[in-house]
Order: structure tokens, then C-alpha cells, then sequence
């Protein structure tokens, strides 16, 4: 089977995970102080706090910018579930932005209509606590525009990085750009800690308050124990952060191996009918997936050709989640198809490729032959 993705552990891993658990000392130790720098470090920001997976992050973001029930959080309408569900676990609404169809990532024109529509009713307006753009597949959103509008407003912004380690835009990294960004380290991004997720931010004390909700609440500055406020047990286990330091030193290395394979994918895939992924004039894409779309008239046979493409060893999948028109979305909210023009078009053409840093140049002939038969077989 050629697998949709691989993660890149090599022997430095296993050694840095077997040292630690030599140890006995396996919870929010030396290893995880030393993955938050090296991740601040690498952003170019004083403040780094790992936690356990990014939904954990998201959470927590939003958790220490007081997103409660009754308050509104503008995000995109094409992501991975999670970042909707946090806000709903919040007890705040979500509300959906339509994206572009070049990008995949929240159209900023679509935020400045629902911005001005919220914040000209002093009802709504009030409750609007968050912008929650997405850096969809590992190419950053129009961060630019969507700061300016944000910021017209004075609203802050959390940005949804996961895919995005390494993504720049304008020069400036991923997750720096808001107020706070949240990254993750699941088996299907560049480097992984199994699971794992990170948090960083230029505010001082907004760290302060993110370690807290972290740890039960603990005051990580008191010498004695004592509890700030309420919080949960978000923390990373110091195995994994021990394996996250071995993976930020090959990150670059693995970043390269993406964009190469991305290239090799976009020559063989020339003629073929489908639309490659889009790399924007002045800003790094790290791919955290190939994502293609299909032709406008093979969207309903997606999932024949994933089936077929397993029969034949490649294992592809759809892009991720129009989360408006998910079941629970979907009914809570009354949404339906053509809310989101865009993303029902997305949604219903991408097609995620084989893409890591161990795929082999046959691997993604193999991959590119298998979908045009499919494409062929399909359209006839």
C-alpha cells in the first residue's frame, strides 16, 4: 500500500523517547521546556506552551480570551471538525465564513460582509470575541487582509496553524501573525510527537494564563502550590515533547522533501484534468497534504475512485470538513447547501494524494497513473 502519509522517526527518536522513560520522569519535565523553545525559537516569539494536541490548543486559546456562552467566533467553513467544535464547547457560536476557491482559506471579503453585518447591530456586536482563520493544507490565509479587518474592529485573532509549521507569508511565520497561534503535531503533519499540539504568542501574560488552563489551573510563577482559576490537564507528556526536539532539527529537511515531491506531482499530473495546489507569490507553502480537485463532473464518483485507488495499493481520501453542513452543524443551525457556495465546491472535489517524505519517485508515478485510469474509467 502506498500510504497517504509516513512519519519521519528515525533512530534519534526512539533513542530521545527511550532515554526519557529510562528516566521515570515522564510528565512536563526538562524536555518539554526544551520543544517549547525550540518551536518559539524557530516562530521568532518569546512564548511557546505545548499541550497535548491542537484541539487542546484551540481550546485553550479561546478559553483564555474568555469565549463563553452567548459570544460569536467568525471562522472558516472548510477545516478539520475540530476547529469549529471548540468553539462550541465553548458555548459560542460559530460563524462561518465561505472560502476562496484558489486557496481553500477564508475569503476575506466574505469576513469583512459578515464583520460588518454583526458588528452594525450593537446585540450582536458585543459577542463577537474572535477570528479564527485556518492555514488549510499548510498554506497560509490572506493574513494581511484579515489583521486589517480585525483590527479595524479590535478584535483579536487565533490563528488555526496546524497544518502550518514552516508556512510563511510576507516573510513572517505562521502563527504570528494573531495573537496567538496553534500548531499540531498529529502523525499527518511534517513532524509529529504522535499527538501533541503547541500554543504561541508574543503576550507575556497571556502565556502566563495559557500554562495555567494548561494545569488545573496552577500558578506556575508561586513557590507554593496554588490554583488561579479553573483548568483542565492539557499537558504534553515529556516523551513526546523529547521526540519533538529530535523533529524540529529535521523539519526543514522534511518542508524540502514535501515541496519536491509537490513538483513532481504537479509535472505528472499536467494534462490530467485535475486543478494541482496553488502556491501564492510571496508566501511558503510547507503541504501538509496534496490536495487536488477533481473535474466539476467526476465530484460524485470521489468516492469510487478513492475505492478504486485502495484496490489498486494507493490510499487517497477527501480533502477535510464542510463543517457547516456536518450533521450536527447542519441541524443546530439550520445551514444548507448553497450557503457556502465555494466550499460545497471544494468539499465535493478535493482529493488528498500520497505525500511524506519517504515517497519514492515510482510511488507517485504509480499514484498519477492509478488516478488517470481511474478518472478514464470513471468518465467513460
Amino acid at each position: 500500500m502506498i500510504r497517504l502519509t509516513v512519519p519521519s522517526i528515525g533512530q534519534e527518536d526512539l533513542a530521545a523517547v527511550r532515554q526519557v522513560l529510562e528516566s521515570g520522569y515522564l510528565v512536563q519535565g526538562k524536555n518539554v521546556a526544551a520543544f517549547e523553545k525550540a518551536v518559539a525559537d524557530y516562530a521568532g516569539v518569546p512564548e511557546a506552551v505545548a499541550v497535548s494536541n491542537c484541539t487542546a490548543a484551540l481550546h485553550m486559546a479561546l478559553l483564555a480570551l474568555d469565549v463563553g456562552p452567548g459570544d460569536i467566533v467568525l471562522v472558516t467553513a472548510y477545516s478539520w471538525i475540530a476547529t469549529a467544535n471548540v468553539i462550541e464547547i465553548c458555548g459560542a457560536k460559530p460563524e462561518f465564513v465561505d472560502i476562496t476557491p484558489d486557496t481553500f482559506n477564508m475569503d476575506p471579503a466574505k469576513l469583512e460582509n459578515a464583520l460588518t453585518r454583526l458588528m452594525a447591530n450593537s446585540a450582536t456586536a458585543r459577542r463577537v470575541k474572535a477570528i479564527l482563520p485556518v492555514h488549510t493544507f499548510g498554506l497560509m490565509a490572506d493574513m494581511p487582509s484579515i489583521l486589517a479587518l480585525a483590527n479595524r474592529w479590535q478584535i483579536p485573532v487565533v490563528e488555526d496553524a496546524a497544518c502550518a509549521l514552516g508556512a510563511s507569508c510576507q516573510g513572517r511565520p505562521a502563527g504570528t501573525w494573531g495573537l496567538i497561534g496553534c500548531f499540531s503535531f498529529h502523525p499527518r503533519k511534517a513532524i509529529t510527537t504522535g499527538e501533541g499540539g503547541m500554543l504561541i504568542t508574543s503576550d507575556k501574560p497571556l502565556a502566563a494564563r495559557l500554562r495555567a488552563i494548561r494545569n488545573h489551573g496552577l500558578d506556575s510563577d508561586s513557590t507554593t502550590i496554588d490554583f488561579i482559576r479553573p483548568g483542565l490537564n492539557y499537558r504534553l507528556t515529556d516523551f513526546q515533547a523529547a521526540m519533538g526536539v529530535t523533529q524540529m532539527a529535521k523539519l526543514e529537511r522534511i518542508i524540502s522533501a514535501r515541496q519536491a515531491r509537490t513538483k513532481t506531482y504537479n509535472q505528472l499530473l499536467a494534462g490530467a484534468g485535475v486543478r494541482t495546489p496553488l502556491v501564492l507569490e510571496g508566501s511558503r507553502h510547507v503541504f501538509q497534504s496534496y490536495v487536488v480537485l477533481l473535474p466539476p463532473g467526476q465530484a460524485a464518483r470521489r468516492p469510487g475512485l478513492i475505492s478504486a485507488l485502495k484496490q489498486r495499493g494507493i490510499e487517497t481520501t477527501i480533502g477535510t470538513c464542510h463543517m457547516p453542513l456536518t450533521s450536527y452543524f447542519r441541524s443546530r443551525y439550520n445551514y444548507a447547501q448553497g450557503d457556502f457556495p465555494v466550499a460545497d465546491q471544494v468539499f465535493a472535489r478535493a482529493l488528498t494524494l500520497p505525500l511524506h517524505e519517504l515517497l519514492s519517485p515510482a510511488e507517485q508515478q504509480t499514484v498519477v497513473a492509478g488516478l488517470c485510469d481511474a478518472l478514464s474509467s470513471a468518465g467513460s
